[in-house]
């Protein structure tokens, strides 16, 4: 008997599985989010972007964009910073990636990306400075750079708290004081006369009491704008984010925030974390909120985790099993479980150009040929300077190796490895 092609062809089940499995794959969460501000100096800026669209070479591609951008002695460097920088992150992507190479690549775009909008801000004269906590979703996977005391909080599926990002106070942050003294800088709080010191510890010239922020063009090149990044993947469950400047954190914990807003919508929910922050002591700062719920498709609701003691811990990886949706597009078998797990994938928090811009995988794959890995100007070939050249970075230290930066961009680097006081400001009593 002739078979006759195309009818009634029968399909292999390990095809049938790898067909769902793909399906699983490029299932995309529904993004849910809503922000709230009380506001005292209207230096506080928020950015939304959601559905951007990534075309690839087989479709096109979602991803949204979160911002806050905490302002001080002035809003310009938030304005700036809020309309250049997801353009100068976007632009340090080498075109054609499929996914998982423009998800590897993304840790590398938001320090060139930080860089390139603190660099071009401050090359028009103005003082002012901002935090900034950019978070990028693609699919489950959530990329988190900051640099300032602006934070992003994880709470996952399960009930469990993760930090998204760090904070660069002196106050609190040892490592970076002494970083920043070793660069040429001084730490030390506000001296009134007499001996007599107040205030939290701060960097001088300038008084800014931030080891890391976008513009501040009065104080030490020290001070840089290398973003902190963290990049988790969540499980399918999802999970929910809260970001917020420090008016918030100033007043409530991580636990407080997430505790008085559970099961509240996002709008509604960002709006109910501000107002616990800034009742018990009145309007003292600016203060925002954004809460993002990131769910299962077939989800509308907010997530609503167990109710259980929180874990401070950085991702102690977390077996707890939940029965997966019937009404998933996986239907291999009714009692399937999915574990909700968050996996961390990427934390890298070094000052050093050299050491964020390695990378195990081709460079092609991570930056642009030919052109400065920081601010994307063109150069010829042998014009760049190596991002290795002087550097201890043992694995990849050849300075004949790219990536490699124009010669601006490097004069720049060396300003904030302390190599040369070109940065020095005016002493001034300014603070974040």
């Amino acid at each position: 008997m002739s078979s006759h092609k195309g009818e009634h062809q029968t399909v292999p089940l390990s095809v049938l599985l790898k067909r769902e499995l793909a399906n699983e794959k490029i299932e995309r969460p529904e993004i849910v989010s809503g922000q709230a501000n009380q506001s005292k100096k209207g230096e506080d800026f928020t950015l939304i972007k959601s559905e951007c669209q990534r075309v690839l070479g087989d479709g096109v591609t979602t991803y949204s964009v979160f911002g806050i951008l905490d302002g001080h002695n002035g809003a310009a460097a938030a304005i700036y910073t809020k309309e250049n920088l997801l353009n100068n992150v976007l632009s340090a992507i080498p075109q054609d990636l499929n996914r998982d190479e423009w998800i590897a690549a993304l840790p590398r775009a938001l320090v060139a990306g930080f860089v390139k909008t603190d660099k071009d801000f401050q090359e028009k004269g103005q003082l002012s400075g901002t935090t900034v906590t950019f978070v990028i979703i693609e699919g489950f996977i959530v990329t988190v750079a900051s640099v300032g005391d602006s934070r992003c909080i994880l709470e996952s599926a399960d009930g469990s708290l993760y930090y998204l990002s760090a904070d660069h106070r002196f106050e609190d942050n040892e490592q970076e004081t002494e970083r920043v003294t070793a660069c040429g800088g001084e730490v030390g709080r506000l001296n009134t006369g007499g001996g007599t010191q107040i205030g939290p510890l701060r960097c001088w010239p300038g008084g800014l009491c931030l080891s890391r922020s976008i513009g501040d063009l009065d104080v030490g090149e020290f001070i840089v704008p290398i973003p902190y990044v963290k990049q988790v993947k969540l499980s399918s469950a999802g999970g929910r984010l809260i970001i917020a400047s420090d008016g918030v954190w100033d007043a409530l914990s991580a636990e407080a925030a997430l505790e008085c807003c559970r099961g509240m919508p996002p709008d509604a929910a960002a709006a109910q974390v501000v107002k616990e922050a800034v009742q018990p002591k009145g309007l003292r700062d600016d203060t925002t909120c954004m809460v993002v719920d990131i769910l299962p498709a077939e989800k509308t609701n907010p997530p609503v985790p167990q109710h259980k003691k929180m874990t401070k811990g950085v991702f102690k990886v977390k077996a707890i099993f939940r029965r997966k949706s019937v009404e998933s597009t996986s239907h291999i078998g009714e009692g399937y479980l999915e574990p909700d797990v968050v996996e961390e994938l990427v934390e890298e928090g070094s000052a050093m150009l050299s050491e964020r811009f390695d990378t195990k995988y081709p460079l092609c794959n991570m930056f642009k040929l030919f052109t400065c890995a920081v601010c994307q100007v063109e150069m010829k070939p042998g014009e760049g300077i190596s991002i290795h050249a002087g550097s201890c970075n043992r694995r990849n230290s050849r300075p004949w190796d790219g990536p490699f930066l124009c010669v601006t961009c490097q004069e720049k680097r060396e300003a904030m490895e302390g190599k040369n006081h070109s940065g020095n400001g005016r002493y001034s009593s300014g603070s974040e």
